[in-house]
């Protein structure tokens, strides 16, 4: 069963925001569909050629908010110049940290960029934080990790982690998208405080060098109901990854809510697409997300009648 915010303990000020997200944007419906827009930074001016519109942030604003989407990814040079554009529109999850494609990702390491701090004086929802899984540099990044938590629970700001497993260690082990680094990178982040941990779609079949648990036969499905189950209280976001023909990513969203997803995280899955095709798109993962609420603003309501009354979880 999908977890819901009422069961994640968290202070006034990251259940409001969050609250805000799943239930006053979208589809309003406790599930979410972000767009995200750091690959300028991560992947450089050649993610817009599919797409030259692309390249312009404000063309990216407008189609988040014809899109309907619960939440837009800026790193903070974008945010600084455009998050006004979309203001109290669509919520802003500011991305803290980042890095280039041009080094290896066998050491890789995503240094902060911007604070929590800024994420709340731009009006911004949430705060994403890059933490690679498995790398040389993992202990770094970890810390980084845990002073980006205690600040975002200081100022009462959701953690979204992207938890993305890298290096040398994990390509011996299946690769960075194979079953076990995905269930792994999801408990990981869960362990580790995240809110909302995003992750990429497992992938069974990858199982060259990776511990004998994971060496059967799993169907797509039966992994992504695993990386939900590892990811336990924490709220799950399926990345759409590279772009993919439409059927492909219809299947992977159904199969990630079917599993208990809270939502979804496509990118370049949608910007790159012509306007009128992106909306398409972006409609028919309406549709799915439409199938598998979360906890209705109607229940969440019941379940908080009055002040000081006892909440009752689920089970």
């Amino acid at each position: 069963m999908r977890p819901t915010i009422s069961d994640l303990g968290l202070n006034a000020g990251k259940k409001a925001r969050l609250f805000r997200i799943l239930f006053q944007h979208g589809l309003c419906n406790g599930t979410a569909l972000f767009l995200p827009y750091d690959q300028g930074l991560e992947h450089g001016p050649r993610d817009f050629f599919a797409n030259p519109d692309a390249a312009d942030p404000g063309y990216i604003a407008r189609l988040a908010v014809e899109g309907g989407f619960n939440g837009i990814v800026l790193h903070i040079g974008l945010a600084e110049k455009f998050a006004w554009d979309f203001a109290g529109e669509v919520p802003l999850i500011l991305k803290l940290n980042g890095k280039t494609e041009i080094p290896s990702d066998a050491e890789a390491l995503s240094p902060v960029t911007a604070t929590v701090a800024d994420a709340v004086r731009l009006g911004a929802d949430a705060v994403g934080y890059t933490l690679y899984v498995g790398t040389p540099a993992q202990a770094a990044d970890i810390d980084a990790c845990r002073r980006i938590r205690e600040e975002a629970s200081r100022l009462g700001m959701p953690l979204i982690v992207w938890a993305y497993p890298r290096g040398s260690a994990i390509e011996a082990k299946g690769g960075k998208d194979s079953f076990y680094a995905v269930d792994y990178a999801a408990r990981v982040a869960s362990e580790l405080g995240a809110d909302m941990v995003k992750v990429n779609f497992p992938h069974p079949e990858k199982r060259s060098g990776v511990p004998a648990a994971y060496d059967a036969d799993f169907s797509a499905q039966q992994a992504m109901d695993a990386v939900v189950r590892s990811a336990n209280r924490t709220l799950v976001l399926v990345s759409g990854g590279e772009r993919a023909g439409e059927e492909a990513m219809l299947e992977k969203a159904r199969q990630s809510a079917e599993a208990g997803a809270t939502g979804l995280i496509f990118g370049r899955n949608v910007w790159q697409r012509e306007h009128d095709e992106s909306l398409r798109l972006v409609s028919k993962l309406q549709e799915i997300l439409v199938k598998y609420p979360g906890q209705s603003i109607e229940n969440f309501a019941r379940r908080h009648r009055s002040f000081g009354e006892k909440m009752v979880l689920p089970g």
